[in-house]
């Protein structure tokens, strides 16, 4: 009897081993049949809904394709997406550009697919020229009522401020840096800081007076997906950009360490054809406003993780 319940224990572990998770067969990351669908993991920048949707319409787009089963999931936060694909429960991810370089770090995930937008530009960046024009970078601005006062960072201290999320590269990461760099530490007070948890919440707040200044992507006043006038048509007078920062690369899509190359193919290209498709461009519009795809190199973000380290933030060191 004993031999007979050690045996069925066995069998019912192996048994859930296999049927768990995603397929390691062979050492490569498999996945996309019914019982093991692939997960696609997004971040929650912005409205959470809109997201949902579009991911699900990317998700089906891409069950057209190729043939393959996707379910997707919408992180609570942006670690959460981070820690998501570390644990493969989700073997996709359209992580924000700071996530990849953590994800790098910790789980050794594969960038595959840069985003290219239409520059978005605001009244202060220094490359309004190139406005419309498709680039794979971004700035974050930092904003702050327009009758506040506030024009320039040593007119923050005091102040509250409102940041996107500690994983958030221009609503977070960066600024930061600048801040330090121009005799501001949130961490020691300096300013009194609230996480908002989403572009969109960090300019509501500005406008609700919640928070006296904050950050966030250029030009999310504006911008189409945010359509933050919908809901308040003055926003983008009341609320203006008082400073930008440098160049950052944009987000994009990448893959577990070890997934089938051949699965990995099958999805970039769908993706891919997806961006030229017009039914697929707009639920990527839809999603984060993303006006195309690029295929690139596996080191496509090394050297922004090495301005990020000579500016004393290593994604390495941060990793737990």
């Amino acid at each position: 009897m004993k031999k007979f319940l050690f045996v069925l224990v066995t069998v019912l572990i192996i048994s859930t081993l296999v049927l768990s998770g995603c397929s390691q067969a062979s050492g490569k990351v498999t996945c996309g049949t019914a019982d093991n669908p692939c997960v696609i993991t997004f971040v929650p920048s912005g409205d959470t809904g809109k997201i949902t949707t579009a991911g699900q319409g990317i998700a089906d787009f891409l069950n057209k394709e190729t043939g393959l089963n996707f379910k997707i999931e919408v992180g609570t936060s942006f670690a959460a997406s981070i820690e998501a694909m570390g644990a493969e429960k989700a073997q996709i991810g359209f992580l924000n550009t700071f996530s990849v370089l953590l994800a790098e770090s910790k789980y050794q995930i594969e960038p595959a697919l840069a985003v290219v937008r239409k520059l978005a530009v605001n009244d202060i960046s220094p490359d309004k020229d190139q406005a419309g024009t498709m680039q794979p970078y971004y700035r974050g601005q930092f904003i702050a009522k327009a009758d506040s006062g506030i024009t320039k960072l040593s007119d923050l201290k005091g102040h509250t401020f409102c940041f996107v999320d500690p994983n958030s590269t221009s609503g977070y990461i960066v600024p930061n840096i600048i801040l330090k760099a121009n005799g501001i530490d949130a961490e020691k007070g300096d300013i009194t800081v609230t996480n908002a948890g989403s572009h969109n919440n960090v300019a509501i707040a500005v406008y609700k007076g919640d928070c006296d200044a904050g950050v966030t992507y250029i030009n999310v006043l504006t911008d189409e997906s945010a359509d933050l006038a919908a809901t308040y048509p003055d926003i983008a007078e009341v609320v203006v950009p008082f400073v930008d920062t440098d160049p950052i690369p944009n987000d994009g899509v990448q893959f577990v360490k070890n997934f089938d190359p051949e699965l990995k193919t099958k999805i970039v290209d769908a993706m891919l054809k997806m961006s030229q498709d017009p039914d697929g461009a707009k639920l990527l519009k839809d999603l984060y406003n993303i006006n195309g795809l690029i295929a690139i190199d596996a080191n496509f973000y090394d050297d922004f993780a090495k301005v990020m380290k000579d500016a004393g933030v290593d994604p390495a060191s941060l990793v737990k």
